[in-house]
């Protein structure tokens, strides 16, 4: 079984559980014969203390509502406890009884966590993906991204929400600033515990960067839900966007006067090389590179500039500026 389980009060808790017998023990136990599971709390030992013994799948009665669903002649325990509360954390024991073979696995045990029922109201902003909880409140969703996220490269995203109670599991929700598609399911994980996997796929654009993504879990328990969230922030890599050229000053110059050319963009990863062009005749030349350019202007430098803006994932052109000599024909 688990080495721990976290639970909340007014909802069950499922133990997965399955036993063997020792080798020099299997020729007393006969799984034809009708066998018992008993949950001891605190300590494997309970010798004249009758409370510890919470649950004996052979009485009618016992200390907490529950039930064996697995079958004891597969030597399958799988146990659930209804309704518990917070008096049920504690590390709990399983003890087999058969006729003639009776025993206590004082080695291995569970430890159940119950939480209260308190609402969960935190949305921090998170990047990269990471999570926490308050011991008294549901725990957060797992959210994890498979890929990377570059424009117009579909994505996938996966949140994950332990499922305590595999009966009423929790659901979950998402809210992306775009459309998308989803799918969930119930999963076991390697320690026999569920958890509910919810996946959504989009194609994400340069307006998503920097933009949230949640994951809700909303767990019922009793007549009202309980709720606990993640946030992620996005990173998508693009190209260049928006990208413009300014010329300073704008209005016709003399020749032998300063103008500074200025490039601007927007780019994920930023840009590493700003490149200017000059369009002589129908043909643009490179004249300079570099985020800024500046001459001291000469007959020759006037016409239609721009500049190109790169990064790892391609390039970005702006418009074209105007630069203009006073006095010269046509400008």
């Amino acid at each position: 079984m688990p080495d721990r389980l976290d639970g909340l009060t007014g909802s069950c808790v499922q133990i997965p559980c399955s036993f063997y017998i020792p080798d020099q023990n299997k020729y007393t136990f006969n799984s034809t014969i009708h066998t018992s599971g008993v949950w001891i709390k605190e300590n494997p030992y309970f010798g004249g203390r009758p409370d510890s013994v919470i649950f004996n799948s052979s009485k009618t009665v016992n200390i907490y509502q529950g039930k064996i669903t697995g079958n004891m002649s597969q030597k399958n325990c799988t146990t659930v406890f209804f309704n518990v509360a917070t008096s049920y954390t504690n590390r709990y024991f399983f003890r087999i009884e058969s006729q003639p073979f009776r025993a206590t696995d004082n080695e291995k045990s569970v430890d159940i966590n119950v939480r209260r029922k308190t609402q969960f109201n935190c949305s921090p902003t998170i990047f990269p993906s990471s999570y926490s909880f308050h011991q008294n409140l549901p725990s957060s969703p797992i959210l994890t991204v498979s890929g990377e996220m570059k424009e117009g490269t579909p994505v996938s995203f996966n949140c994950s929400a332990v499922a305590p109670c595999p009966e009423h599991p929790p659901e979950l929700t998402w809210t992306l600033p775009t459309q998308f598609t989803t799918e969930n399911q119930l999963q076991e994980n390697p320690d026999q515990t569920k958890s509910v996997l919810s996946t959504v796929t989009f194609t994400p654009s340069y307006l998503h960067h920097e933009k949230n993504i949640t994951c809700t879990a909303v767990y019922p328990v009793g007549t009202s839900n309980k709720t606990a969230e993640h946030n992620m922030m996005l990173n998508v890599s693009f190209s260049p966007k928006d990208t413009s050229a300014s010329i300073s000053p704008a209005d016709p110059v003399l020749v032998g006067s300063c103008v500074n050319l200025t490039c601007s963009s927007t780019a994920n990863p930023p840009v590493t090389n700003f490149t200017w062009f000059q369009i002589s005749g129908d043909k643009p030349i490179q004249v300079a590179s570099g985020l800024s350019y500046s001459l001291n202007v000469t007959v020759g430098d006037g016409g239609l500039y721009y500049c190109e803006a790169r990064n790892s994932h391609g390039c970005g052109k702006s418009n074209d500026v105007q630069l203009a000599i006073k006095g010269k024909t046509g400008t």
